[in-house]
Formats: C-alpha cells, structure tokens, sequence
C-alpha cells in the first residue's frame, strides 16, 4: 500500500536494463522457458522491445550458476538456505546494471552492498569462476521449421541430442498425442523427432504440453529422452531435448503445419538451427493446400484468437501493447 501511494511506480522499475538482469537471474538459474515469454510481454506492455535475440546474447555470456533441478541436482529450498535470490544477485554484480531502481527506492547496487556472497559450506549456488555448467543454459533457435524463433533448455537437454536429425512422427494437437503416443503400430524409435502442433497461443492458449511423454514401449526398453519439437510451452520443472515456442505456429500457416510423418528434421543447437529437410517445391505445394479454420466469431474465445501475438512477441494481446504491433504474419512459402 505504501508503494501504491508514495512509489517508486512501475514505470520508474520497469526499464529496458532491468529486463535484462532478469534475464541475467533466469540464465544463471536454468530457469523457466516460460519466464521468457512472461517477460517479453511485460515489456512490451510498458512500450519495450525485447527480442529472442536478446535473450539469446545474455544466456551466451551467463553460465549456470545453480544447482536446481531440472538442470541440477537439488531443489529451491536448498536454494533459499544458500542465500537465496540475494546471494544469487550478489554473485551475478559484475554482470548487472546496478543502476536500476528497485521496490526499495534504491539502485540496486546500494541494495546488494547490503547482502553478503554465498557462503563456502553451501554447492547450491556456484560462483562466476566455478560455475555449475557453461553459458547457454537457454538458446534461442530459428530456421525453416522455426522462421520467427524457438526456444529450447539447453542445460536440461541431452549432450547427445543436442545435434540431431531424424524422422518426423506428428501428433495434431495434445488430445491427439494423448491417445496414440503409446500405440506400438506407430513404430516410433528413439531416432524419431516427435512434433507437437496446434498447441500454440492461437490454436489452444499455449498449453504445458510441450514435453511429450516417451512412449511407454520405448522407456521400457531404457529411452530416457527424445527429440520433441512443438508450438506449446512446458513446465519449468520438466527437463529432456524440447524445442518449443516454435514461431509461426501450425494455426496461423507456421511450417510445423506442413510437417509429416517421415519428413527429417534437423535439430543443431550449436548453430542454433531447427530446420524441416524437405525439399522446396514439395513445400511451396503443402502451403498451397494449407486450409485454416475460420475463427470464432464471438466471445472472448474469438477475441483472443483474432488479437493474440505469437510467442516471440510475448503471447499477449495486441491492443494491450502501447505501440503498434503487425498481426502475425505467414510465414514465406520458400523454405531453403
């Protein structure tokens, strides 16, 4: 209450360098991939433009600091009895912009003058000099099957798949998976790519069920992770090699909506690519018989589908952004 009457406001917290140390605190924690799009669109409300891009060239320059799962070992409140959130931004100072404001009124260097480092006896949170993991514990990904970006959690993926291609197996919405993810006829192998469409924020609101379960036949016979490709979110507890977010999504003409059974996809985290490897006539000619479903046309359900954004811009509703904001595009009907 006091905040609300005396300030500092919003307006005064909410600046462009203030995003970026949260995305500075998100990387070094291996955190959520939903904080990602939560504060594109925070920003956008207040009149700021973040991109993937940004996001991108922190988590380069950020190593994983914590030791949480899902890309560590432990668990928050082993977090909280090593300091904290605190403790996390004091060992992060060099790499922050001490000079936003915080709830207290103060910068955030006079704030963090007043807490002290992580202790020695605690492993939760690691230091610059002796970090957890490397930077990149998020990437930022694009190419023919993700025009406009994707999001993958790189520190909780498997080494081994980070480079990867295989064969399609394509489930047409989260009901679809549900009911014949486990069904052995589809012979589904570990070498697969399972996409996930129609579960983005036209089509469905943008759902957690980006992590499709391994199916049963497969996870006994000891697979533990896959390639999973979608236009969904997911927890920020689950962990396994997931490229989510994937923009355009399937509802609005994105590629994963051309995706087949059998097409390969190529997954390269390192050169941050996800690519369809069809060829391109064949493509063009899958966009030409693309038939998208007309829109609700009332209620909030018609409302959210006719002005919500795609995940690289927040997921939010367009009039609500201050500045004005294209609709979302098809994608080009040319993938290279």
């Amino acid at each position: 209450m006091g905040l609300a009457g005396q300030g500092p406001r919003l307006c005064d917290i909410l600046t462009r360098p203030a995003f970026m140390n949260g995305l500075t605190v998100l990387t070094a924690l291996g955190g959520s991939t939903n904080a990602i799009i939560h504060l594109i669109a925070i920003a956008r409300r207040r009149g700021i433009a973040i991109t993937l891009d940004d996001v991108h060239e922190i988590a380069q320059r950020v190593p994983l600091l914590v030791d949480c799962k899902p890309s560590g070992s432990g668990y928050l409140p082993d977090m909280h009895d090593a300091g904290a959130v605190p403790a996390l931004l004091k060992t992060l100072e060099p790499l922050l912009d001490l000079s936003t404001l915080t709830v207290g009124g103060q910068s955030l260097g006079a704030t963090l003058d007043n807490v002290a480092p992580p202790q020695e006896w605690q492993t939760t949170l690691r230091t610059l000099d002796n970090p957890l993991g490397p930077t990149g514990s998020l990437a930022m990904l694009r190419g023919t099957l993700a025009p406009d970006g994707a999001v993958i959690k790189a520190a909780a993926a498997t080494p081994e798949l980070m480079r990867h291609s295989g064969p399609a197996m394509v489930f047409d919405s989260p009901e679809d998976a549900a009911a014949r993810i486990d069904d052995p006829s589809l012979n589904i192998t570990a070498q697969h790519v399972m996409v996930l469409r129609n579960a983005g924020p036209v089509a469905a609101g943008m759902p957690e069920a980006g992590v499709l379960p391994i199916p049963r036949y497969l996870a006994e016979r000891g697979v533990r992770d896959m390639v999973r490709v979608s236009d969904a979110r997911m927890s920020g507890t689950a962990y396994g090699t997931v490229v989510l977010h994937c923009c355009p999504e399937a509802a609005v003409g994105g590629p994963l909506a051309i995706v087949r059974d059998g097409d390969t996809i190529e997954l390269d985290v390192t050169e941050r690519r996800i690519d369809l490897r069809v060829d391109r006539a064949e493509c063009e000619r899958r966009f030409e018989r693309l038939r998208s479903p007309p829109p609700p046309g009332r209620g909030y359900w018609g409302l959210h589908v006719r002005h919500v954004l795609q995940a690289n811009l927040g997921a939010d509703l367009d009039f609500l952004d201050p500045t004005p904001t294209p609709t979302p595009r098809a994608p080009d009907k040319t993938l290279s």
